[in-house]
């Protein structure tokens, strides 16, 4: 004996020819009957508590909002703990290199100073060398002059003098020459 089989298909839709041909173009995209698709949309609609109608999705904008607003409140407490401390962080570093260069830079600048005065000091000690050696050689050239007048005063002296008053003349000269 054979088992008669029951039809499930008993219930039926009627719907508009438009409509059956945008079932069609869904099916042949997908591979599947169109009993199958109909089906699936139903799941579908079933499963995840959408309204067809309801093109927007509210739910769905709900979700991302919501999921925005939890990425924010997570970046804002990553800003808390890591960034704001971070950068507290860092503004102490800058204000104590700051602090450093300035504490170098005075220390430089000082340093600088005395080497300029110690150098303006050698200068002036160098200028007062330079101007005894330029009197020296002025008192040398003068000596010079003297001695060659009183060389001559001697030599036209001796000329028209006896040898008694050579010797007062010669003594005379000698006191003049060590007298420069």
């Amino acid at each position: 004996m054979m088992k008669e089989q029951k039809d499930i298909n008993i219930k039926t839709i009627r719907f508009p020819v438009a409509l059956d041909e945008k079932i069609i173009k869904l099916s042949k995209k997908f591979g599947r009957g169109k009993l199958e698709i109909f089906g699936q949309m139903l799941e579908y609609f079933t499963k995840t508590g959408k309204d067809p109608a309801d093109i927007n999705d509210e739910r769905l904008k709900s979700t991302l909002v919501k999921n925005h607003d939890t990425y924010i409140r997570f970046i804002r407490a990553q800003e808390e703990k890591i960034l704001i401390p971070i950068k507290v962080e860092i503004d102490r570093m800058v204000a104590s290199q700051i602090k450093i260069i300035d504490s170098f830079n005075s220390q430089v600048l000082k340093a600088n100073k005395e080497i300029i005065s110690g150098q303006t000091n050698q200068f002036e000690a160098t200028e007062k060398l330079l101007m005894a050696i330029t009197e020296k050689l002025d008192t040398k050239e003068s000596l010079k002059l003297k001695f060659l007048y009183i060389l001559n005063y001697y030599h036209k002296a001796s000329l028209t003098v006896s040898s008694k008053e050579k010797e007062t003349l010669l003594q005379e000269t000698r006191l003049h020459v060590s007298k420069l």
